[in-house]
């Protein structure tokens, strides 16, 4: 279990505050309870926001983050090495360009690649140059992709960290233009929350499995809480409407379960100053426990 204090990639402060919101909420003890052995190896080095210039700001964190991304990298590639699965607490979005790099860094070593499934309300397939808020937590994917800034993208040592044709985005309900133009320019596949209505969550994640996991038996999941909907996961930054039920989340994590392929999952942008008594930070505990085996039966 790492924890990223991270928030500089996000507009709204308080995300930093989402690795201890994690912890109060018990997600070692009640992973404990499912028979894990579980290592808390603490916080990877944030600077204050509070040391940082106020003239820095939006895309002009991006170095700032990039060496957190670095080590963080660093983290989850040993971890992996000694048979641990890094469960990443974020932090913003933003942090996706470590966690994932390291793992790709680590099977990359071995001639594997690793498929990704994004749960996430938006498609975070900005660059620096496509931004209009320059917020880079809207920005990993398309990095870990290949794009964009040439150190960030670079993270896990080969470009891209990840191919287009091994993610899956799942939930998806606000994209900027630029993201609509990368998704079919670099053919990745996408499901939005209208495919989550018409064919229901069970075929979306069933279809998004088959697409990371065909040419790899290593799945990373990142889940970003708010592509849950605001009613059960209101403490996130940006949250919208319309987003995968209670129920929902807790199937498509089920379903990653089931794969018994899963080496990394990310829990990102639970923000306890916008929460209602720590809800969202519980519900991204119940459904770390899901993805790590937790049954009804």
């Amino acid at each position: 279990m790492i924890g990223v204090p991270l928030d500089f990639g996000a507009s709204r402060r308080g995300v930093e505050m989402g690795p201890a919101a994690l912890r109060i909420a018990q997600m070692a003890e009640s992973l404990q309870l499912l028979g894990h052995t579980v290592v808390d190896v603490g916080d990877i080095t944030v600077p204050q926001r509070a040391t940082i210039s106020p003239e820095v700001a939006g895309r002009s964190f991006l170095p700032l983050i990039t060496r957190v991304c670095e080590e963080l990298a660093a983290e989850t590639a040993d971890a992996i090495a000694e048979g641990e699965v890094p469960l990443v607490l974020g932090g913003d979005h933003s942090l996706v360009a470590g966690s994932l790099a390291g793992a790709a860094r680590h099977y990359a070593a071995l001639g594997e690649s690793v498929g990704c499934i994004y749960l996430d309300t938006h498609g975070d397939l900005h660059t620096p140059a496509t931004s209009l808020t320059g917020n880079v937590h809207g920005m990993p994917l398309a990095h870990l992709l290949g794009h964009g800034d040439e150190r960030f993208r670079s993270i896990a040592g080969i470009t891209p960290a990840l191919s287009a044709k091994h993610l899956a985005l799942v939930g998806i309900r606000d994209l900027d233009q630029p993201e609509r133009d990368a998704i079919r320019e670099w053919g990745i596949t996408c499901f939005t929350m209208r495919d989550i209505d018409e064919y229901g969550l069970r075929e979306v994640m069933r279809r998004a499995i088959a697409c990371a996991t065909a040419s790899s038996d290593r799945l990373w999941v990142s889940c970003d809480m708010d592509w849950v909907d605001p009613d059960d996961a209101p403490g996130v930054g940006t949250p919208v409407r319309g987003g995968a039920t209670y129920r929902e989340a807790q199937l498509a994590m089920e379903m990653v379960s089931d794969t018994g392929k899963l080496v990394g999952l990310d829990i990102v942008e639970t923000n306890p100053v916008l929460d209602e008594r720590n809800r969202t930070a519980e519900l991204a505990v119940q459904l770390a426990m899901s993805a790590f085996g937790h049954r009804i039966i």
